[in-house]
């Protein structure tokens, strides 16, 4: 037992690290088992429980920074990290240090292999991170916890938390093998985190969408607030700021924010993560509040300026919703008429169909992949690349080599794009030397952690 016992940062991620081979086995028992064990403390607080098929990340951020302005203290849970594992929690904002991942494997090792020994089974990666998070957020007595789902819902590991409030931020095609390949499939799918007497918040779903969630909503007794009959975007414009948007909430509208990241479809998010504070409340919120963490918050790896002369930006577009909005962006908020694109996909996707929303707008493509089983083919990409785009295509077998290509072969004005699976954004941010800062709304926290 102690030989696999975590001491410090390195043994708690070879711990975890362990844990991958284990793959993706979507289901409950194992880790209700877990977390039977270490005494469920995933019942321990609050939760706000986020689905959907784009913008679970951002919509993470955007409901703690939104209750952070309102003096709770929040814990967060995301998924995939982009660079290291602790980046997938955060207390008051502010991401786990080295120290307290240690602390936080070292809490819930002993029941893993309890587990391991007792019941002859191995929780999946993901499942452990699940755990870490959940027992973390207890020990430092966060006063709400906010919870993204994996992978779709009905399975995912996080479904074992009876949430105060559900949200799932819009439902497209993605994950077809484990989720189903229409919309009324992959929606119930992402319902299936509603429990009985629940509220849910939802953005705009679409008409089989709907149907599914209404579905779910009626089986579980529970109360819906749905975009755009319960909250809506009211107004949006643009300025050197950002998006400057009000918001009509379910208690009250919210005029003259500020949301200072790029993406015409994150004030859609915005309107979402305020909705779902105000159905966590049950009343209205602050506005100077909403204000301050519209213009804090950050989204890495999501339309993430990255560098300035040439400008390079970074986007984990991975499915035709993503590349439709980031082929927007390009149109709506950058000078540059052309780019060129870095770009690296992961699983059975139709390159061809993703990547035809940026036609005419990117003059050459290099394709590479990540250090990932599931990468695409970088070749098989390039020929894709150029049957959708028209434009030559190279092939580069890693992240850092396809940004070199590309920087060496950029034209005068022109920008340099990233997009692709996370896993290849995780990769160019840190050939780039970008970290993930914290949200400045919540820094009052920051004195309370065993941060390194």
């Amino acid at each position: 037992m102690d030989a696999d016992y975590p001491g410090d940062y390195e043994a708690a991620v070879a711990f975890l690290d362990r844990r991958i081979g284990y793959g993706i086995r979507p289901g409950l028992e194992r880790i209700e088992r877990l977390l039977g064990l270490m005494g469920d403390p995933h019942r321990s607080y609050p939760v706000i429980h986020v689905a959907g098929t784009n913008g679970k990340t951002t919509v993470v951020r955007m409901i703690s920074d939104i209750l952070g302005a309102h003096g709770l203290f929040t814990g967060s849970f995301i998924s995939p990290h982009l660079h290291r594992v602790e980046d997938r929690y955060a207390l008051g904002g502010t991401g786990f240090g080295k120290t307290h991942l240690a602390r936080a494997v070292e809490d819930v090792a002993p029941f893993v292999m309890m587990q391991e020994e007792q019941f002859e089974e191995q929780p999946t990666y993901f499942e452990l991170t699940a755990a870490v998070g959940f027992e973390a957020f207890r020990v430092d007595a966060v006063d709400v916890a906010v919870i993204e789902v994996g992978l779709g819902g009905r399975r995912d590991a996080t479904n074992l938390v009876e949430a105060d409030v559900s949200v799932i931020t819009g439902v497209a095609i993605d994950h077809t093998s484990y989720l189903g390949d229409t919309q009324s499939k992959i929606a119930a799918e992402k319902a299936a985190i509603l429990k009985d007497d629940g509220t849910l918040v939802t953005g705009p779903l679409g008409s089989e969408a709907t149907s599914a969630v209404a579905s779910r909503v009626a089986e579980t007794n529970s109360v819906w607030h749905k975009a755009p009959e319960a909250f809506r975007v009211n107004a949006v414009d643009r300025d050197e700021r950002g998006w400057v948007t009000s918001i009509q909430g379910i208690h009250a509208e919210y005029t003259d924010l500020v949301l200072g990241i790029h993406g015409r479809h994150q004030v859609t998010h915005l309107a979402t993560a305020i909705a779902a504070c105000e159905a966590f409340f049950g009343r209205a919120l602050d506005e100077d509040a909403v204000r301050e963490a519209a213009a804090t918050v950050r989204s890495p790896g999501r339309l993430e300026v990255a560098g300035l002369e040439p400008t390079v930006l970074i986007d984990g577009a991975h499915n035709e919703e993503g590349f439709r909005g980031l082929a927007r962006a390009l149109a709506e908020e950058f000078d540059e008429e052309h780019w060129t694109l870095v770009v690296g996909l992961r699983g059975k996707r139709d390159a061809a169909e993703l990547l035809s929303p940026l036609r005419g707008r990117i003059s050459r493509v290099v394709t590479t992949k990540a250090d990932d089983r599931l990468a695409v083919d970088p070749g098989e990409l390039a020929v894709a690349a150029e049957k959708a785009l028209d434009v030559p295509s190279e092939a580069v077998e890693s992240v850092p080599q396809a940004l070199e290509v590309a920087r060496d072969g950029l034209a005068t004005g022109e920008g340099l794009l990233v997009a692709g699976s996370l896993y290849v954004v995780g990769e160019a941010r840190h050939a780039m030397g970008l970290d993930n800062a914290p949200s400045p709304v919540h820094r009052r926290f920051e004195a309370e952690l065993p941060i390194e």
